[in-house]
């Protein structure tokens, strides 16, 4: 896609420190980090959403994130991580191409379990197996 800046760092039209790469996935240091050694992994190929992604490409990313995940502790100086996709704008995503965040993280940073970042409904028992019956 033209306008995507994560299009233009896989082909390196924009600058981006990269930490690894595969044939199909890129993993690169957030320019806008929310802890030092924020890294993001892409797959090469634009897709919106984890769904529209075939399944080498889901491969090859959630490879990378495995690959690298320990490195990027180790380099920020933490024991721990969050690892997160915003699937959708309507989850939080800003820049819509796959993109999975591997946050450094460390007890008091004030970022707190994800749990703490939503208002939490009452979801009934029938509820849930609505839910579950519109999956299977």
């Amino acid at each position: 896609m033209q306008d995507c800046i994560f299009c233009k760092i896989v082909q390196g039209k924009v600058p981006a420190r990269i930490i690894a790469q595969s044939e199909r996935a890129m993993a690169f240091l957030d320019a806008f980090p929310l802890a030092a050694g924020h890294t993001l992994v892409v797959p090469k190929a634009h897709h919106v959403k984890v769904q529209d992604m075939g399944k080498e490409d889901s491969e090859a990313v959630f490879a990378l994130v495995h690959e690298i995940v320990q490195k990027v502790e180790s380099a920020a100086g933490t024991t721990a991580s969050l690892i997160a996709v915003h699937n959708g704008r309507g989850a939080g995503q800003e820049v819509p191409h796959v993109h999975v965040h591997i946050i450094p993280r460390k007890a008091g940073d004030g970022a707190g379990p994800v749990h703490s970042m939503f208002r939490k409904p009452k979801v009934t028992a029938e509820e849930m197996d609505a839910i579950l019956s519109k999956m299977a």
